[in-house]
């Protein structure tokens, strides 16, 4: 038997229980061999508990397991590689989607079609084949599609928006066990792009590629005493360079520890990454600004094929413990980079990974309007990534100190504390007229809110209907 994880609070029915055994996908339940397998994911600081996991192998898997969960009164969780895990479920029926894994690619409509399990790594690794490449993040391990559901700030964002303005069709499974191919027009198009699956599971996916087969792109990285310099000068930067490149600084504390090579380790350090999409030449011209700060500790600038776009951020490729926040910002200013420094500067003994994002150019328009992606029009976004903390707020220190030029918060850049989780928070993810409109579609497609372990949009009427809500 394998290590075996807390009891879930609720358990089934005998009835429902019994009904399992006619299920054609993989069933596991609390101490059954597979059943740690299935709830781990790339966040370990929280692992979901449920009743049982469905471990999907195509659409028809999903709508029975949602099918039964409705019937029996039990909420639904998802999940593919467990990156972006939001709210744990600790009852009702866990989908597995790691196994919806097939890719199409169509090169003469620059599009793909994918399975919920598809991992980012091997979309770019299939469109490369075809010249092109998908609008896909950091790491080569995150699925795609429920990157693209939190709207998808990827790589070449600047240039070509969020990955979700580039969504043809998706196949989706709503509360009520149908199946539904939705389309641009379909009221929940508009509403499960940005939403991070409140209204159902998705599938499968169709997605513009773009005609791109490599960036000029890397990291220069500036020890300790230069970290201030670096992000004014980064910041003075982004106010001028075109939508073509799409850039984030991050203060990271590096241990000392083997893993970690000379000359970063045990450095407390600024690291600009950043991919240009465009040539070498004009690469080094536009970063030279940056060159200037002082001599680094790391330059691996260069061009490179898209296939090595991964190596830009090169983000942690093991599982591992994380809880996230951030803020989102219209603009940047001299005052609220001295406050970050303050509290989580090289002299603020404040152990977090502070990443800011330049939001703007395609990010911000004429994108769709009726996607759930609020605060489009923001110019930064400052990500705080810590250990997780039992009943803290991560990040809590920085975003005080950036409250007064705070706009909102991005949904998909909140990574577990699930007992942070609640309406006031979810609200401060969309305009008020997105939140209203949203919950209004809740209520028609998910009046029950059967999909609630993620940053809930409760049923319009029904807001005490929460993630936080227990199964019948």
């Amino acid at each position: 038997m394998e290590n075996s994880v807390a009891e879930p609070a609720v358990t089934l029915s005998g009835a429902a229980d019994s009904e399992l055994a006619t299920f054609a996908a993989p069933v596991f339940r609390p101490g059954e061999d597979g059943y740690v397998r299935e709830v781990s994911g790339f966040q370990t600081a929280d692992r979901h508990r449920p009743a049982v996991v469905v471990v999907a192998r195509n659409t028809e898997d999903v709508r029975v397991a949602v099918d039964f969960a409705a019937r029996h009164g039990l909420p639904v969780a998802v999940q593919a590689t467990g990156h972006g895990l939001s709210v744990a479920a600790d009852r009702g029926v866990l989908i597995s989607t790691r196994l919806l894994t097939d890719i199409a690619i169509d090169p003469a409509g620059a599009r793909a079609r994918i399975g919920a399990g598809v991992r980012a790594g091997d979309l770019v690794a299939a469109a490369a084949r075809y010249g092109l490449a998908p609008l896909n993040g950091s790491s080569p391990s995150v699925g795609v599609v429920g990157y693209v559901l939190g709207g998808g700030i990827g790589l070449l964002a600047r240039a070509y928006g969020y990955a979700a303005d580039h969504v043809r069709a998706f196949d989706l499974v709503t509360a009520d066990g149908r199946v539904r191919t939705v389309r641009p027009g379909a009221d929940l198009f508009g509403a499960v792009l940005g939403s991070g699956g409140n209204f159902g599971v998705v599938t499968a996916m169709e997605l513009d590629l773009v005609p791109v087969t490599g960036v000029y792109g890397g990291q220069l990285v500036f020890d300790t005493p230069l970290v201030p310099r670096t992000l004014a000068a980064w910041r003075e930067w982004t106010t001028m360079v075109p939508d073509s490149v799409t850039s984030t600084v991050a203060m990271l504390d590096f241990p000392a520890v083997p893993a970690v090579p000379e000359p970063l380790r045990g450095r407390f350090a600024a690291s600009i990454r950043l991919a240009f999409d465009g040539d070498v030449r004009e690469g080094e011209r536009l970063v030279a600004p940056l060159r200037a700060i002082g001599t680094p500790l790391r330059d691996d600038l260069r061009a490179m094929p898209y296939t090595e776009s991964h190596t830009i951020h090169s983000d942690p490729d093991h599982p591992h413990a994380y809880a996230a926040t951030n803020a989102l910002l219209d603009d940047l200013p001299p005052d609220a980079l001295a406050a970050l420094l303050e509290v989580a500067g090289p002299d603020a003994g404040y152990s977090a990974v502070i990443d800011i994002r330049h939001l703007g150019g395609a990010l911000r328009g004429p994108g769709r309007t009726d996607l759930a992606l609020g605060h489009r029009t923001a110019g930064y976004v400052v990500r705080v990534i810590t250990a997780p903390e039992p009943g803290a707020e991560p990040g809590a220190p920085v975003r005080a100190a950036l409250a007064p030029w705070t706009v909102g918060h991005s949904l998909a850049f909140l990574y577990g504390a699930g007992h942070a989780a609640g309406d006031a928070q979810t609200r401060g993810g969309y305009r008020a007229a997105t939140f209203t409109r949203l919950a209004g579609l809740k209520a028609k497609y998910d009046p029950g809110n059967m999909f609630r372990f993620n940053r809930n949009i409760a049923p319009a009427g029904r807001a005490g209907v929460t993630s936080d809500a227990r199964a019948r």
